[in-house]
């Protein structure tokens, strides 16, 4: 569904990545994991049609995605970023409604299809309790939640996520993820999500892609590529993989970079049973 071929991304003389291939097809749910600056906002930037690369293409079934004009793109696919700033006093319900501008007709006013489906997209991320608060005056975390939201009214084939659940607390990371599994799975829709939490990771993309260096460095199903040797090679960090007990995926537990481990709350040390 969508290909980067042969891809070299960066920003006037500074290259970010290099070289990238691969093909994601529809219905698949990536994440896009990396170290800072390993260039996973770009890389969405560029599928999405927001950064030009500097040699190779960005394919959407095979055409530029550059070359599409914007209210196509829109009605294909959906951006969230990491953050979102609304300068405007439009309420939350006004906010997730502009997802509805790419399917609406010249010269037309949205119809009840547009209002449905805001409002479902607002029960989803539940954000409905504060549709007629302005979104200037609610938290930065239900902020991100209508901006999700609005996303999910334009009712794309594919959702890019940028950190996107950065802000918000345990349970509405996970609130927000079983949208997008029941979207991918039920629907088809394709999810492709740049993420620093591994765990979440690992518990909801089927397939992981790890950049470093400019480089795609792995690229595969998450219980093959989500190793201890992958992670260590990418964070320079110590880690270990385990097969989880309760959700029958993997975890990664971080070991301190010391040799020492922390004092346990009762003054003794070692590793908690």
């Amino acid at each position: 569904m969508i290909k980067a071929v042969n891809l070299d991304l960066g920003y006037g003389d500074r290259l970010v990545l290099k070289d990238v291939n691969f093909e994601i097809t529809r219905g698949e749910f990536v994440g896009c994991l990396g170290p800072n600056g390993s260039g996973k906002s770009t890389l969405l930037s560029a599928l999405c049609g927001l950064v030009e690369p500097q040699r190779g293409a960005v394919l959407l079934e095979e055409e530029a995605i550059g070359a599409l004009p914007g209210r196509q793109r829109a009605r294909r696919l959906a951006v969230v970023p990491q953050t979102t700033e609304v300068r405007f006093p439009f309420t939350c319900f006004e906010v997730v409604l502009m997802g509805r501008y790419p399917h609406r007709r010249p010269w037309r006013r949205l119809g009840e299809t547009d209002l449905r489906a805001a409002l479902e997209a607002m029960a989803q991320t539940s954000t409905i309790a504060f549709r007629e608060r302005v979104v200037t005056a609610v938290s930065g975390g239900e902020r991100q939640r209508v901006v999700v939201a609005r996303a999910l009214a334009q009712t794309p084939e594919i959702v890019l996520l940028d950190e996107a659940t950065s802000s918000l607390d345990v349970r509405k990371k996970l609130e927000i993820f079983e949208v997008l599994r029941e979207l991918n799975e039920s629907l088809g829709v394709t999810v492709i999500c740049a993420m620093h939490d591994l765990n979440l990771a690992a518990l909801y993309c089927r397939r992981l892609m790890f950049l470093k260096d400019g480089r795609l460095l792995r690229d595969g199903p998450t219980d093959q590529v989500f190793t201890s040797a992958t992670l260590r090679l990418v964070y320079e960090t110590d880690m270990e993989v385990m097969w989880h007990p309760l959700h029958l995926r993997p975890y990664a537990v971080m070991l301190p970079l010391s040799s020492r481990l922390p004092n346990r709350m009762d003054g003794t040390q070692g590793v908690s049973p």
